[in-house]
């Protein structure tokens, strides 16, 4: 049984600049499955940076709220609204309350560096 509790994840920042805790990730654990989970918050007032992934990604929001941007579409999301984000989508999320904006990241495949790029700004 593989079990893993976000306090025992490193935070970093991402290249999109959220601050993240990897949970699953095929590459770096014995779990057999094809995507990562990542749990994400952006502080109120802030946005990620624009990025686009090679695989499709899911957003399922646990608090605050924010409006999601994909591609030339944007929407208002809140805890428990969940997002699909298509492949090679260019993607943000700006958090518009004031509290952290707090989500769960489901990328498939995979997460791979190699795979996001950051759009300019």
């Amino acid at each position: 049984m593989l079990v893993r509790s976000l306090s025992e994840c490193a935070e970093f920042i991402a290249g999109d600049g959220s601050l993240l805790h990897e949970l699953l990730h095929p590459d770096k654990m014995d779990a057999e499955i094809r995507y990562s989970l990542a749990h994400a918050a952006v502080a109120p007032g802030e946005a990620t940076r624009p990025h686009r992934l090679a695989g499709s990604e899911v957003y399922y929001v646990i608090a605050g709220c924010g409006r999601m941007f994909i591609g030339d579409e944007s929407h208002v999301v809140a805890a428990g609204c969940a997002v699909y984000i298509p492949p090679g989508a260019t993607q943000f999320i700006e958090n518009t309350g004031t509290e952290d904006l707090v989500f769960l990241c489901i990328v498939d495949p995979a997460w791979q560096e190699q795979d996001e790029e950051i759009v300019a700004d």
